[in-house]
């Protein structure tokens, strides 16, 4: 993504920008937990790789919070993510 967002949320219906602008932050913070962990793994430096590595933990923190956030506002994502855990739990047992 990197601070391009991948919706017009100018088109977003109004009863749904909420959970769009929620999904648009997750999107962010998985980005960029991916964009320091990849930078991590690349630096010979260890004082800058733990910096790296906290501040994606930092933002793995974040996405839990909208996460949370978004299965308040949206029902039907909330069941949906309940189904797609028991289906995991299901084909690793």
């Amino acid at each position: 993504m990197l601070s391009q967002i991948p919706i017009d949320l100018k088109k977003v219906k109004g009863k749904d920008l909420d959970k769009e602008i929620l999904r648009v932050g997750i999107i962010a913070e998985l980005d960029a937990v991916s964009l320091y962990e990849q930078l991590a793994a690349m630096t010979p430096n260890r004082n800058i790789k733990k910096i790296l590595l906290d501040i994606a933990k930092e933002e793995k923190t974040h996405v839990g919070e909208f996460q949370a956030m978004l299965l308040k506002l949206d029902k039907e994502q909330a069941k949906e993510l309940e189904k797609g855990k028991k289906e995991v739990e299901g084909l690793t047992k």
